[in-house]
């Protein structure tokens, strides 16, 4: 039996996120800003909503290529688990690697390098199309004939790995940063200085980046996120924008070589009519600033529920997927994006959220009332939404933009 791992993780990742947040508010370390830390927890929840549909399809083609094309019938054996442990670790080496190489795979791979804070919410930050492409790196497991369940339950736990190492609480951890991937490793491989990018492509085990020439020890202060800041807490743009430009590019470029070069080629190259590769350049600390827009503060507490409402969807979907027929799923998890882009488009005081808003609240009324939700459920989103618009409506009877704003 599949067990999805990750999952039943989701309660310890808040738990140690809290963790986290309580030691930095008592040391006033400053590690979380609210409207960052939402804008990463909304990114994995969509990579969670929107991977519900494609895990199954995932992981038969592994499941296919092992069932009718392995060479070999590897046992389960404590030998073949770490053998498989060392295969999978090596594979995710150079899916990573690739990941930050290639433009077309940068495109997805860039959301988890936007956020410009570093604490464990920025691991949950995640691409909602990388896995679709990231299995293609592991199928040699599948030839040689390592078991689906296997290689799963091993793949997972090395996602789970990685969590941890998303935090400034742990400086060093001595001999060990000679082996595994540590906290200041990984701050490396999130930093936007030149020296710093594409280094410490590793998931567990450190040694990867000593061998292939990637590897890069912590040394200056770390400045997080990518050269182009994202400017935006808009979790479908943060998925698209790269592709946008990437899009732009190639419409600028007469030559079809030049065309697929701009989808090949590494981040930063561009055709000689273009400019040719840009370096990227140190950061200007005079003019340095991170994103950090102002919003009415009466929305706070608003966008909070909503967001919370949106978790709550989410991991719903997440758990009882198998159960739920496929309008109800499908149609639910729009919802939760939609949900998700409007908490963004509050923390940065878009003008549209206002219509998008009251048009996602009726929306989710009419979805749950017309399809085949229990009536429990039903009683108990139309009660949310309903109060919801009230709020909502209230809130913009009291002409929040001609009241005082503030930074979070």
């Amino acid at each position: 039996m599949n067990v999805d791992y990750i999952a039943l993780s989701v309660p310890f990742f808040f738990i140690l996120i809290g963790a986290e947040l309580a030691w930095s508010f008592y040391k006033k370390l400053n590690y979380y800003r609210l409207n960052d830390s939402l804008s990463n927890l909304s990114q994995g929840i969509g990579q969670q909503v929107t991977g519900v549909f494609m895990k199954t399809a995932l992981f038969f083609g592994y499941k296919y290529i092992f069932d009718h094309w392995r060479f070999l019938d590897i046992p389960g054996s404590i030998w073949m688990w770490i053998l498989l442990f060392i295969s999978v670790d090596f594979f995710y080496y150079w899916f990573h690697r690739m990941s930050h190489e290639v433009n077309a795979l940068w495109a997805a791979h860039i959301v988890h390098h936007q956020s410009e804070e570093y604490n464990l919410t920025v691991a949950l930050r995640q691409s909602w199309f990388q896995s679709w492409f990231s299995w293609v790196f592991y199928l040699p497991l599948a030839f040689i004939g390592f078991d689906p369940i296997m290689f799963l339950t091993i793949s997972a736990f090395n996602t789970l790995y990685q969590f941890w190492i998303h935090t400034r609480t742990i400086k060093s951890m001595g001999f060990l940063e000679h082996l595994i991937n540590t906290p200041s490793h990984h701050r490396v491989h999130h930093g936007s200085n030149p020296k710093y990018i594409d280094k410490n492509h590793a998931g567990t085990l450190i040694i990867w980046d000593k061998m292939f020439g990637t590897f890069q020890k912590e040394e200056e202060e770390v400045y997080y996120g990518i050269t182009t800041p994202l400017g935006s807490w808009n979790p479908l743009w943060a998925n698209l924008h790269y592709w946008n430009e990437l899009i732009h590019t190639a419409r600028k470029s007469p030559r079809l070589k030049d065309k697929i070069s701009i989808f090949i080629k590494p981040p930063g190259w561009f055709p000689d009519h273009l400019g040719g590769f840009k370096t990227p350049q140190e950061t200007d600390l005079s003019q340095y600033a991170k994103y950090n827009p102002e919003y009415h503060h009466k929305l706070a507490g608003y966008t909070l529920v909503q967001f919370t409402a949106g978790l709550v969807a989410g991991t719903a979907i997440l758990f009882l997927n198998t159960t739920i027929p496929i309008w109800p799923l499908s149609t639910g998890a729009v919802f939760v994006i939609l949900t998700l882009i409007t908490c963004g488009a509050m923390l940065e005081g878009k003008k549209w959220q206002v219509i998008f808003e009251y048009i996602r609240l009726l929306t989710g009324i009419l979805i749950v009332l017309l399809l085949e939700f229990p009536v429990g459920y039903q009683v108990i989103v139309s009660t949310l939404h309903v109060i919801s618009l009230v709020w909502f409506y209230h809130l913009q009877k009291t002409n929040p933009d001609a009241e005082e704003t503030f930074e979070v």
